[in-house]
């Protein structure tokens, strides 16, 4: 008997022992991959369009009259000497052309009407990102015997300097996330050995949700851009570590009411589970929901973050259960908590919170309504009709310094033209319609450039030519965008069967896309979220009170956001997209700290009734939601050390937007809410209070 019992013991102890060395294991194996992402990356906004988009199919033909995938970049060279003869430049174009990945450069250099510059167009191998990327840095380390200042811009340009800024993704962001979770654990919990427990569990779920997308975009089953990768990066490191909170502060609790750290496990797994794989799983359907969307860039984002919310809930319910099992209360030496000690968490800050909203419901949650709606008033102050390229980057960088030196020296889209692409038979028609327009300087047909071809003849395609127009504004401003919105309209009057394409078109097209998902997939994270919400709850008045909030709360911070993004930033303008993936997140992960709170509340009021339910759960809950939304927010403020103006908008309005839902929503707004409609709150299924059910 006594033998069955140690062997019964020592079973106990093998499985938690198991699960940590699996874990570990894995995360020696697939550790790597988080370095290796960038590997994988693509930051052409060409490749993000869908295929039927306008730009896209003219970006195929020329790809077919090309005969290979490239990407143009524009070589500027602005002369120190006005006497220089350009001999030299004569070298370095032949030195380019004679570079790996460099496929073509369509003519001779094209000096500018001052003379005191001139710009070459190069066509580099676009068959990978990163590989175009080195090719546009070894052009910039090639200049150097040009007797003039050399800028590589144009869209292999800005590629090369996106890239580089993504580059510390892998490096300094998550050394910021990291750190700033540890100092928020080491405060929270006071003890040297948790913080780590719960970080280690955040990394390896990392490294699987790594490896995953490393394997997937590999194989060109989605496509992962810089954003996409940072965005993943923090979303596993906050999301798993507030699954932890959770899940350690019921473990914690549990061990006060239990002797045995076995049994407090399963309670606190018991208590913790419902709302953990609910805030999972509502964060995962709300960003699938981007698969819906237009743009390839903000679809292979659903699958991207899913799989990180994934890792992190696996990591959060495997592994650091079986480290909590194997340290038991030496886990939060030197605070262990006693069996049979009282929980601070029942008394101080959040049980005056609680009687406030218990004696002042109505007042408070009407106040803080209108408080969200005054600062939701400032919205239409948010500028989301895009930007220019050359803002994207809140550094300097060479591609934005060389389209600048361009627009002195030559017309505004020089090297960067409008593609029209039509029938061989209306050639003359299309030139007449681009010369007309007041923003096309000069039109002429692309020339068959092909080896034994005659380059005075067009290049033809099943019958379609392209004809090229200079813009005469810089092709990332309003202006050429109006030029390529014109030129549509015209077209389809003389020519119907003509496609307006280039880069501007491409930036005209990302936009149209932008807005039409955020028409289609608002409602639709709404209709998701609500249905998660109704299951879990069992109820309708008590999702719809949840989901009124956030939505408040998220428009509050649009206020905000607007405000500081025009007078502390000085943004001229922001992505289109910004506001929709800040509101999938917001509401996905902002509605986390409702879902904690509410499934306390119905599991406290199956025994002492909804209001008091109410008040036991914001009281129990109050320190380890607030510790979640502040860890959550620091973790997305890590993105804007990444010097690009899209994640420094997204770090800022999706941190204030988890604040807000922290400190105001979850523990002000919905408890008192729910506090003034009572036990209605859970119609119309049944009531939860113990009384009721009762015979």
């Amino acid at each position: 008997m006594k033998q069955t019992m140690r062997r019964h013991r020592a079973a106990r102890w093998l499985l938690p022992a198991l699960v940590a060395l699996v874990w570990i294991a894995l995360g020696g194996l697939l550790g790597p991959y988080t370095g290796k992402l960038g590997d994988v990356q693509t930051n052409d906004n060409a490749a993000f369009l869908p295929s039927d988009a306008e730009s896209t199919q003219v970006w195929r033909l020329q790809q077919e009259i090309a005969g290979q995938d490239s990407v143009p970049a524009i070589i500027v060279v602005e002369y120190n000497d006005a006497e220089a003869d350009g001999a030299d430049l004569e070298t370095f174009t032949a030195d380019v052309l004679s570079l790996p990945g460099v496929v073509g450069i369509p003519g001779p250099a094209v000096p500018s009407a001052d003379g005191e510059a001139a710009q070459i167009v190069v066509q580099i191998d676009g068959a990978r990102d990163a590989d175009a990327g080195a090719v546009v840095e070894e052009i910039r380390a090639a200049a150097g015997q040009v007797s003039g200042d050399v800028y590589v811009t144009g869209p292999a340009g800005f590629a090369a300097d996106l890239g580089e800024a993504f580059g510390d993704i892998d490096g300094l962001l998550l050394w910021v996330a990291v750190s700033a979770v540890l100092v928020i654990l080491l405060v929270v919990y006071r003890s040297p050995l948790l913080p780590f427990i719960v970080l280690t569990s955040a990394l390896l779920a990392l490294s699987a949700a790594a490896a995953a997308v490393y394997w997937l975009a590999d194989r060109e089953l989605l496509t992962l851009n810089g954003q996409s990768q940072g965005i993943m990066f923090i979303l596993v490191v906050g999301a798993a570590t507030d699954y932890a909170l959770l899940l350690v502060s019921r473990f914690r609790e549990e061990l006060r009411e239990q002797g045995s750290r076995f049994a407090a496990m399963r309670a606190a797994i018991r208590g913790a589970l419902p709302a953990i794989v609910a805030s999972g799983g509502t964060v995962i359907l709300g960003v699938l929901c981007l698969l819906v969307s237009e743009l390839n860039s903000n679809r292979d984002l659903g699958p991207v973050a899913a799989i990180g919310i994934a890792m992190s809930m696996a990591a959060s319910l495997t592994f650091l259960p079986a480290m909590l099992l194997l340290l038991g209360r030496a886990a939060f030496w030197p605070f262990r908590p006693r069996h049979g000690s009282s929980a601070p968490e029942r008394s101080g800050a959040w049980s005056r919170v609680a009687s406030l909203v218990a004696r002042r419901s109505r007042p408070v949650w009407i106040a803080t309504a209108l408080g969200l709606a005054m600062l939701a008033v400032f919205v239409p102050r948010l500028d989301a009709d895009g930007v220019a390229q050359t803002d994207l980057f809140q550094t300097d960088v060479e591609s934005v310094a060389g389209q600048e030196v361009l627009a002195r020296h030559f017309p505004g889209g020089s090297g960067n033209p409008v593609t029209v692409a039509g029938p061989q038979d209306d050639i003359e028609r299309m030139i007449a319609v681009m010369e007309a327009d007041p923003g096309i300087t000069d039109a002429d047909v692309l020339a068959d450039g092909a080896p034994g071809g005659d380059e005075s003849s067009p290049a033809v395609s099943d019958g379609q030519v392209i004809v090229l127009g200079t813009l005469g504004d810089a092709p990332d401003s309003d202006g050429a965008k109006d030029t390529v919105q014109r030129l549509r309209a015209d077209l389809a009057e003389t020519v119907p069967e003509a496609l307006v394409g280039g880069e501007t078109a491409v930036q005209v097209d990302t936009d149209a896309a932008s807005v039409r998902d955020r028409q289609l997939i608002i409602p639709l994270v709404l209709a998701v979220v609500f249905v998660v919400l109704a299951i879990l709850l069992r109820a309708l008045i008590a999702p719809a009170v949840l989901l009124l909030a956030n939505v408040l709360s998220f428009f509050a911070t649009l206020g905000v956001a607007a405000l500081v993004f025009e007078f502390v930033f000085g943004f001229d303008g922001i992505d289109p997209a910004v506001p929709l993936f800040g509101f999938v997140f917001l509401i996905a992960l902002g509605i986390d700290y409702s879902i904690f709170l509410t499934t306390r509340v119905r599991e406290e009021a199956g025994a002492i009734g909804t209001r008091p339910g109410i008040s036991r759960g914001l009281t129990v809950t109050g320190g380890v939601i607030t510790s979640a939304g502040v860890v959550l927010a620091a973790t997305f403020s890590a993105l804007a050390v990444v010097p690009i103006s899209f994640l420094i908008q997204i770090a800022f309005i999706v941190a204030f937007g988890v604040l807000l839902d922290t400190f105001v929503v979850r523990s002000l707004l919905v408890p008192a809410l729910a506090y003034d409609i009572g036990s209605r709150v859970w119609w119309p299924g049944h009531r939860v209070e113990k009384e009721e059910l009762s015979p």
